[in-house]
Order: structure tokens, then C-alpha cells, then sequence
């Protein structure tokens, strides 16, 4: 047993195992080529499109301007930045319900039309095309039984790992919090790596920009707690 070992308590969760997915994407037949067309589609929609286009907007996000499918085609369709702006402000990881979700992004949709009730069309071919999507989950292979264990996986962990651990799991644990979070404070009882952890907004950074910061915090705690190992 490594001194980083002998200095880790019990873990009642057990090992962290790493899972990943991937998004089967499949489309609903609709599509809007105006804001007004939008708002009366986002209405009417299931539940899974909603969520495609908003949580799992992350699994394919490059930048962090825009935060769903809605303030992208916003931004870039319509050619509307105040529009994208108000969409981008939706948190949606602080809803708990999608019909509560749908109702936040409705509103965003009629706020504007009352300030600017004849937006623009898009040209054709930018309409937004409504798509659900199915998750398939599987593991990596990859497990941590500690902190320093956690810190090399993290290493060979890829974006949608990320996603499956950071975002998804705001909604599949129903409490807003990562399973990475979880598993430092109810496992090993570091609630401070886990506090940390949890200071990183998933809606101001791309996968990447998540695992790099996971990257920074898994290291400052693996060095503290080598400064504090016994000789």
C-alpha cells in the first residue's frame, strides 16, 4: 500500500467508474424558420427534444458564447445577439422539471417578441431542426479507488466521460451536483476537493476547459496531502 493509500479513509461508495456515452441522434420531422415558429415548436415538443438541446448541447459545444441549441441558432441563424443572450442566460441545470425548463425558454421567446414583435427570417437552410437523441452508456475501463488514483484517470479521460460525470449527471441525480462532487465527499469524505469541484460553472467552459480544471484541483489536493504524509 502506497503512503497515499494509507492516508485515504474508507470509501462506502467504493471504486469511481468511469462511464462514458454516446448520442443517437435522430430527427422529429420539425423545423422553424422563424422565432414565432420556434416558440409554437418548443411548445409542442417531447421532453427528449427539449433536453437534447439543451443538456446535451455540451457534448458538442465548442465555445463557450452560446450554452444551447436555442442561443446558437439565435446567434447565428437569426442573426438576433440580444435574442442568443437571453437564451444563454437560462440555466438550465437549476431546473429540475423539463416542463419547467420549456416555460423559462417560452418566456424568453415572448419577453422578445414584445420589445421586437417582427424578428427576421432565417435564410434557407438555417432553419432549426428539431432532433431527440437516446444516450448509450458504457464504461471506459477506467477506476479510481482514491485521489491519486482519481488524478491519473482523469488524465486519460475523454470529453464524453466528461460529459457523462459532469453535466448529464446534474439531471440524472436529480440534485444539481456532478457525480465527481458526490463521490470525493460521500465516498472518500473530501468535502473540500469536492467543494472545489463544484465551483467550476459548467455553463462558462467546453469539456476540455471542465477537464482542465478538474486537472488543476485533483493536483493542488495529491500535493497537499504529500506534504502532510507521513516520512
Amino acid at each position: 500500500m502506497s503512503k497515499l493509500e494509507a492516508i485515504e479513509p474508507g470509501n462506502p461508495l467504493g471504486p469511481f467508474e468511469f462511464k462514458e456515452c454516446i448520442s443517437l441522434v435522430k430527427s422529429t420531422g420539425k423545423k422553424a424558420k422563424t422565432l414565432r415558429e420556434l416558440r409554437e415548436l418548443i411548445a409542442l415538443v417531447h421532453d427528449e427534444s427539449i433536453y437534447y438541446h439543451t443538456y446535451q448541447y455540451y457534448l458538442k459545444r465548442q465555445v463557450v458564447e452560446y450554452n444551447n441549441d436555442f442561443a446558437h441558432w439565435a446567434g447565428e441563424g437569426l442573426e438576433e445577439r440580444t435574442l442568443s443572450e437571453y437564451f444563454s442566460n437560462v440555466d438550465h441545470f437549476s431546473f429540475k422539471d423539463m416542463g419547467d425548463l420549456r416555460k423559462a425558454l417560452l418566456k424568453v421567446i415572448d419577453d422578445y417578441l414584445e420589445q421586437f414583435p417582427e424578428p427576421r427570417e432565417v435564410m434557407p437552410g438555417s432553419e432549426f431542426y428539431f432532433k431527440e437523441a437516446i444516450i448509450l452508456v458504457f464504461p471506459t475501463g477506467l477506476r479510481a479507488s482514491n485521489l491519486a488514483e482519481f488524478f491519473i484517470a482523469i488524465k486519460y479521460m475523454d470529453a464524453p466521460s466528461v460529459y457523462y460525470h459532469f453535466f448529464e449527471a446534474r439531471m440524472r441525480l436529480g440534485s444539481g451536483i456532478d457525480d465527481f462532487s458526490r463521490w470525493f465527499e460521500d465516498g472518500l469524505g473530501r468535502k473540500e476537493v469536492a467543494l472545489k469541484i463544484r465551483s467550476v460553472d459548467p455553463l462558462m467552459h467546453t469539456l476540455d476547459g471542465v477537464k482542465e480544471h478538474l486537472a488543476l484541483i485533483l493536483e493542488e489536493a495529491v500535493k497537499k496531502d504529500m506534504e502532510v504524509m507521513p516520512k
